[in-house]
């Protein structure tokens, strides 16, 4: 990878522009460009993106969540896994025990939207 993209989940005409940006990925975040009231909705537009673009471009789509500490990161799994980003990007990670917590629960909710363990990264 050598450009990455970090473009606001709740701004569509953003993301619409990122599509044709030619970065090597797009990272739709949900996370700091995010205010509180809006991550809600961030997912939901997120979620309709990455349904509606993938085939549009070469660029890979990763979705940064919300740090773990927050308790929003399950939510914001259960939002996009089911509509298979190439890979989730996890803020703030304090230690390798964060990166093992992530992994435990991506797992989890690829099982439980049909998705195939490991598929993203």
């Amino acid at each position: 990878m050598r450009s990455l993209l970090f473009v606001p989940g709740d701004s569509e005409k953003k993301l619409e522009k990122a599509i044709g940006a030619g970065a090597d990925v797009v990272i739709v975040d949900l996370e700091d460009s995010v205010a509180p009231q809006n991550k809600t909705l961030a997912r939901e537009i997120a979620a309709r993106f990455i349904t509606g673009h993938r085939h549009q471009t070469r660029s890979a789509i990763y979705v940064r969540i919300n740090d773990l500490s927050t308790g929003l990161a399950d939510d914001d799994l259960a939002a996009l896994v089911p509509v298979k980003p190439d890979g989730i990007m996890l803020p703030k990670s304090n230690s390798g025990q964060d990166v093992q917590q992530l992994s435990a629960k991506l797992r989890v909710h690829e099982a439980e939207s049909g998705v195939p363990d490991g598929a993203l990264k």
